[in-house]
């Protein structure tokens, strides 16, 4: 598991060392670095995936695009170069990256593994997914690479219903991608394969197909989906229904909210023990209940072994997360929390720019952050003319 991703002179943070757990919760301001956490694992799986022999961290490719160097680089102190290291179990890996004539993306200037220099100056050779090659078979039975290159990232704006969805070789589109657009052709190729055996739903078949179905229906009661394939084409349609009355319907005339919730099940219930998934806002067009009940689903999820990264903005998955905890769904220890808030606030005598309030067994925080989920109680404070 990553227990901890170090980033310098990476977008808007000078240094951050910030501690991952099996859930790891990212919240806190517009514009205050969330996502940048995020990216910078993004840019370290693309790379991995799509570029195995690459010398250099490819900025624009099919999961992410950062623009340049000069977006990627810290524009208050960095200056040519920005490190991104992970500790991975009780091993650290750490990569600097240097600007490139070509400034659409950033040389492997120098590896470390254990802050042994494994290749820069004094180590020189082919890499392969962003290891010197030497190594990489070794470093890839430990399941590093592997887990990195299977890495699922979801973004905040996953695409909408669509009238026909392609299907793609489960090689070349193993993941739901960034926007959700291969999540149809992953549930269909991963139909007949076994969920995770902690988050099978008692009483349905093990089958994937069947386990996303049963899954959305607590979010969507009597959700029920049909994939039909369209002759003589690498395509399917896909009908919904939330109601047994109904016949199914096309996508375009049934709730947003499934289509924004079906790539979230189906990436957690295709993945495997030890998967990495992270996800931007899952609270996207769903209803507070179906928020808090997203917050137990994902909290259910980093229990069965997969861990999860989940940048979101509502205090009703926050809740949630809260209660599958002191419901003993997720130990206290495997979850963390973290808030952050504008740069430059400690040089003035203000708040850390990140902050990480503790959970304990019962689902209480120990303290709350200014800006951290407050937002009611602030507006309750209002209307009963304390503010």
């Amino acid at each position: 598991m990553l227990t901890r991703i170090d980033l310098r002179h990476f977008k808007c943070f000078s240094t951050l060392k910030l501690p991952l757990r099996s859930l790891t919760v990212l919240s806190g301001t517009n514009a205050s670095g969330k996502s940048s956490v995020l990216q910078a694992l993004v840019l370290l799986h693309q790379t991995m995936r799509e570029h195995e022999w690459s010398k250099s961290l490819v900025l624009n490719g099919s999961f992410v695009q950062l623009g340049t160097a000069a977006d990627v680089i810290d524009q208050v102190e960095g200056r040519k170069s920005c490190c991104i290291g992970l500790h991975d179990g009780d091993t650290e890996y750490s990569w600097t990256f240097a600007r490139e004539h070509r400034e659409m993306s950033l040389a492997v200037e120098r590896v470390c593994i254990d802050d042994v220099e494994c290749h820069g100056a004094h180590h020189s050779g082919p890499l392969q997914h962003l290891l010197p090659s030497s190594i990489t078979p070794d470093v890839q039975r430990g399941g590093f690479t592997l887990r990195m290159r299977r890495l699922s990232y979801l973004t905040a704006e996953r695409i909408g219903p669509r009238e026909v969805y392609p299907l793609e070789h489960f090689e070349l589109s193993p993941v739901v991608g960034a926007k959700g657009e291969h999540t149809v052709s992953v549930l269909v190729s991963s139909s007949d394969e076994l969920v995770l055996e902690k988050l099978a739903i008692k009483d349905v078949p093990r089958n994937c197909l069947r386990q996303v179905e049963a899954r959305m229906t607590r979010f969507f009661p009597g959700f029920e989906l049909s994939v039909s394939p369209i002759a003589l084409a690498n395509a399917v349609t896909l009908g919904l229904r939330t109601s047994k009355s109904t016949e199914h319907h096309r996508p375009i005339n049934t709730g947003f909210g499934l289509t924004q919730v079906l790539p979230i099940v189906v990436a957690a219930l295709c993945t495997t023990a030890r998967d990495v998934l992270l996800i931007e806002n899952p609270e996207v067009h769903l209803h507070p209940s179906g928020q808090a009940a997203m917050g137990v689903f994902l909290a259910e999820v980093a229990s069965a072994g997969v861990q999860v990264l989940l940048e979101t903005h509502s205090d009703h998955v926050l809740n949630g997360i809260r209660r599958a905890v002191k419901g003993g769904v997720l130990s206290a220890d495997d979850a963390v929390l973290h808030f952050f808030g504008p740069r430059g606030q400690e040089a003035i005598g203000g708040s850390p720019q990140v902050q990480s309030p503790m959970l304990d067994s019962n689902g209480n925080i120990d303290y709350w952050p200014k800006g951290f989920f407050d937002q009611f109680d602030k507006d309750m404070d209002y209307f009963a003319g304390w503010a």
